[in-house]
């Protein structure tokens, strides 16, 4: 018989594979932000997100972007990036546009791990960058590394 102490030694590298929480972070966020201005500061407004500010299931959240452009060739949206700060990835998606889109709007679902702030940021073509940021709280989360 394998006596208690050598038992839990054996199952401790089997612990080890659990499925455990993403562990992204406010850091994370900002960097892929950074990376997507190319250091060009960010100013707020212009973009609205639209999400529930709670959410029961994190598997599959929908979310929304829009960012108030009149949408012509001298004046329009070029990307429309979104980002969060706990998943395992902070960056969730880009969507490029051009003046021919017609509207400055992108409609997707996403996964969230767990309650956390959402960034959406909108690149326009005069080079400039517009934000704006929520609060979501999830109850179920998704998105466990294991």
């Amino acid at each position: 018989m394998i006596a208690p102490s050598r038992r839990l030694l054996l199952a401790l590298p089997g612990l080890l594979l659990l499925p455990r929480p993403a562990s992204a972070t406010a850091e994370a966020m900002e960097e892929a932000v950074r990376g997507f201005t190319g250091g060009v500061p960010v100013t707020r407004g212009r973009v609205a997100l639209d999400i529930s500010p709670l959410v029961e299931n994190g598997n599959t959240v929908p979310l929304s972007v829009i960012v108030d452009s009149p949408m012509t060739a001298a004046d329009h949206v070029r990307a429309i990036a979104v980002f969060n700060e706990r998943n395992p990835q902070p960056h969730v998606i880009t969507a490029q546009l051009g003046p021919r889109a017609g509207r400055a709007l992108l409609s997707t679902h996403i996964r969230l791990a767990t309650s956390q702030t959402l960034l959406a940021v909108a690149a326009l073509s005069d080079g400039s960058f517009w934000s704006e940021s929520t609060q979501v709280v999830v109850t179920l989360a998704a998105c466990i590394e294991g």
